[in-house]
């Protein structure tokens, strides 16, 4: 993050937050490990995964410090940071394995310590080494994440910025009702607490009905606007953008200054406690996004799932991180990109997925101006839901997957009771991603149409004493020994 995003004293906090860290990881070593995401893409199963195999010795073999003996115990403890709410893992393991339903999605920042024992692979360092590391997972909504631009935006740019958005595209019509309304009002007028509340109102449904399933768009800051928790009906989130905000200062007591004023408020409440308290204090970071989702509603879907990620990762400043940047701004030396349901896919297509996210990281790099040092892209199931197996249909043997749809899930005219299972095409991803981002020279884009039905967790078996060992996943191993494996070396 840019140094002009804070204030001197927001830096000296920081670096006071961080030296603290830094002592208390010098006697229990520790690395915080954010895990965020965009619209559904899965933060608190991902989460309850990875917690629920490391603890229960899941099959991770491409982590490497786990498939090799060197990882003696894993165990949860408490987590070091009292103010912030515990990631409640019981209760959505409980949903995944027991009730086989997907879990409540991140609605506000939660944390989980889990504490791995190891033997360094190093025969010097495990003389000096206590063979101890604990990780601190930081659980946060993605809509905090993309709201931390905002921090380097004034109200006449943010207004801009976003009016312009909304006028584009698909947002045009979801946002008609709001641009009406907003052109309408006199900016100049005295400030009027029943008009500003109706801008509020309108602004935020349009923002709810950008993030709808029928539309998947990602890019929605302000992030509060959609789940704003005690803030509902605070001055701070009672304001909205304004088009033709003029370039001199607004009249003492308008409209204008009013949602000025607010907007100004929403940083200093909301954005930069969240960046100071929380963001800034990150080692390394994962961010899941529903690539599928995006392809299967369209261009601008995924066109918007590309502006959120360069949003995304222009908030991130990958580097190693040493005793001096630690005191005077930590850096998240590693951030891994993940496109989630890869379990919806046959397996032929996996590998298409992850050129695909690839291809979108690529260019949102590009967009900002960034170096990709540091940053990885996967394509993961946390949870994998499905089994492959084969159909024979007209003489062709096709590539299907088999699960237990949601109830209410429809294939055709067949609707699922979430009880039967069934076999699902799902559609092949194409080989080469371009097609998905031709430009004007090189055709229209081409999208290939996938069946997504959303399934039901899988049902697990239990040993005699009635223990789940393991969640059946895909690629988490990779994850991790990305993420974690150096510091288990």
């Amino acid at each position: 993050m840019p140094p002009s995003l804070t204030s001197l004293t927001d830096d000296a906090r920081i670096a006071l937050d961080n030296l603290g860290d830094r002592a208390s990881s010098l006697v229990n070593p520790s690395i915080r490990l954010g895990v965020t995401g965009l619209s559904r893409a899965g933060k608190t199963v991902f989460i309850s995964s990875l917690v629920h195999n490391l603890l229960n010795g899941g099959p991770l073999p491409l982590f490497e410090p786990v498939r090799s003996g060197r990882v003696s115990r894993v165990r949860l403890e408490p987590q070091p940071d009292d103010a912030i709410p515990r990631f409640q893992y019981e209760d959505h393991i409980q949903a995944l394995v027991r009730e086989r339903v997907w879990p409540d999605s991140t609605r506000a920042i939660s944390e989980l310590r889990i504490t791995l024992d190891y033997q360094s692979a190093s025969g010097w360092s495990r003389m000096f080494s206590r063979g101890r590391l604990s990780l601190d997972i930081v659980d946060y909504p993605g809509e905090w994440l993309l709201d931390l631009p905002l921090l380097a935006q004034d109200y006449r740019t943010f207004s801009t910025n976003t009016v312009s958005l909304a006028r584009s595209g698909v947002r045009a019509e979801l946002s008609r009702e709001w641009l009406a309304l907003a052109e309408s009002v006199d900016a100049e007028a005295p400030g009027d607490e029943m008009a500003a509340r109706r801008l509020s109102e309108a602004f935020a449904a349009y923002l709810k009905a950008c993030k709808s399933d029928e539309r998947s768009l990602s890019t929605l800051p302000p992030g509060r606007f959609l789940m704003p928790g005690d803030l509902d009906g605070s001055p701070a989130l009672t304001f909205s953008p304004l088009p033709h905000v003029p370039e001199e200062r607004a009249p003492k007591g308008s409209l204008r200054a009013m949602m000025e004023r607010r907007f100004e408020a929403y940083k200093s409440v909301v954005v930069k406690p969240f960046f100071r308290e929380h963001f800034a204090r990150l080692d390394r970071q994962i961010v899941l996004i529903d690539a599928l989702q995006a392809i299967n509603r369209g261009e601008e879907a995924v066109h918007d799932l590309e502006r959120a990620l360069g949003d995304v990762l222009a908030c991130f400043r990958p580097g190693t991180n040493s005793l001096l940047s630690s005191l005077l701004g930590r850096r998240i030396d590693k951030v891994l990109v993940a496109a989630t349901k890869a379990d919806h896919l046959h397996h032929e297509s996996h590998d298409r997925l992850e050129r695909i996210t690839a291809r979108l990281v690529d260019r949102a790099i590009r967009r900002i101006g960034m170096a990709g040092a540091g940053i990885e892209v996967m394509a993961i199931a946390s949870v994998r839901a499905t089994r492959e197996a084969t159909v024979t249909e007209g003489g062709h043997v096709l590539p299907v997957i088999v699960g237990t749809p949601m109830a209410g899930e429809t294939i055709g005219s067949e609707m699922f009771d979430g009880l039967r299972k069934t076999a699902v095409f799902p559609g092949d991803l194409p080989v080469s991603p371009d097609v998905l981002f031709r430009g004007p020279d090189g055709g229209q884009p081409e999208f290939p149409e996938i069946n997504f039905v959303r399934f039901r967790p899988p049902a697990l078996e239990e040993t005699s004493g009635g223990l789940k060992l393991s969640v059946p996943h895909i690629r988490l191993d990779r994850a991790l020994q990305f993420l974690l494996g150096d510091r288990l070396a």
